[in-house]
């Protein structure tokens, strides 16, 4: 009889990470897929599920924003009745998000085996959320599934070996599928007049980087004095805080700082693809623009994607404005990127090792 996954998401970005995944996984198994609405985001229409392959969910649990306290506990409880009445042979998280969280507690407190993807994931600053949510679900977790060397070693430091699996990054399966696609719809270069290695990517979006006003200040008195063409998707929050601050009408009229709306996720890939060089607080950025070879500024003062930086495609500025400059002016790696995070078969490994694992 075929093997039941239940897979949580709640966030565009896992919804990518979950595309590939998905796909093979339904080879094998019988999926059920869960969006707890963690996130809502305009760009996740019908019309984003069909043009990138990606299954609808089976389940919306429409959670919404909140506090961490009062999302996770709403996502606890919902996950839960789900758990209870679909009765899947495994739970599949990923990442770091409260809704990882909540489908690893609901998991583990009903025995249900967990799977972790994107597991062993360390910045080392716990006053990020992220970071208790991927330490708590890989100490809760039975199969946790690394990206990278890296990931492996950093869950030996915390004394779990046992179920941990080296398996490359399905983020390099989902780059390097939507990076294809992106060339063949995204007309958004076009659009917005650009010319390819032209103009720097930005974004930013941690609520440390966008509640304070002068670090938005120094990121924006950077950008304004780098004489760079900068193309700024700018995420709801940062476009309120902007405007609280009374900085937002500043860098509208600046001319060669285009600010938009956010984009869709195959726009992204293009912008990510054809930029210069990215400065991003993102995670999931950072990979992005090492998976395309495109330098990469990181707005914060640490990563968990700590590979990038040793292989110097990847910076870490914080939000210092002379950092920023400096990096602007003078960080250009000129040498190949290294397949640390795999070869763009995580999918397929992972299929294999939960088939292998649930049929023990």
């Amino acid at each position: 009889m075929m093997k039941t996954v239940m897979s949580i998401v709640g966030a565009r970005p896992q919804f990518v990470k979950a595309a590939p995944l998905s796909r093979t996984l339904r080879t094998r198994f019988r999926e059920i897929l869960v969006h707890t609405g963690q996130h809502y985001d305009d760009n996740m229409s019908a019309v984003f599920f069909k043009d990138m392959g990606i299954p609808e969910p089976d389940f919306e649990l429409g959670i919404g924003s909140g506090t961490h306290a009062l999302q996770t506990g709403l996502m606890l409880e919902a996950i839960e009745r789900l758990l209870v009445r679909e009765k899947p042979d495994c739970t599949l998280v990923y990442g770091d998000t409260n809704s990882t969280l909540a489908g690893a507690l609901a998991s583990v407190k009903l025995q249900v085996p967990l799977a972790h993807v994107e597991a062993g994931l360390r910045s080392y600053n716990r006053e990020m959320p992220e970071e208790i949510n991927r330490v708590l679900t890989d100490h809760c977790a039975d199969f946790l599934f690394c990206p990278t060397d890296t990931a492996v070693q950093n869950l030996r430091k915390e004394g779990i070996e046992k179920g941990v699996f080296r398996t490359g990054d399905v983020m390099v399966d989902a780059a390097r599928l939507f990076g294809e696609l992106s060339e063949s719809r995204s007309v958004i270069l076009k659009r917005l007049g650009l010319r390819k290695r032209a103009y720097v990517l930005c974004t930013i979006h941690r609520p440390s980087n966008t509640d304070e006003r002068p670090a938005l200040q120094s990121l924006l008195d950077a950008l304004a004095q780098s004489g760079e063409t900068v193309v700024f998707p700018l995420h709801p929050r940062t476009r309120k805080r902007m405007q609280d601050f009374g900085l937002l009408a500043g860098i509208e009229a600046h001319r060669d700082i285009r600010l938009t709306d956010p984009v869709s996720y195959l726009d992204m890939i293009s912008l990510e693809r054809n930029a210069r060089l990215i400065c991003t607080d993102s995670g999931g950025v950072q990979k992005e623009a090492y998976v395309y070879r495109v330098p990469c500024i990181t707005l914060r003062n640490e990563t968990e994607w700590i590979e990038t930086v040793e292989d110097g495609w990847n910076i870490l500025t914080g939000l210092d404005s002379g950092r920023i400059l400096d990096a602007l002016r003078h960080f250009h790696p000129d040498h190949e990127t290294r397949s640390r995070f795999g070869d763009g078969t995580a999918s397929r490994t992972i299929c294999d090792l939960l088939a292998e694992e649930l049929d023990a």
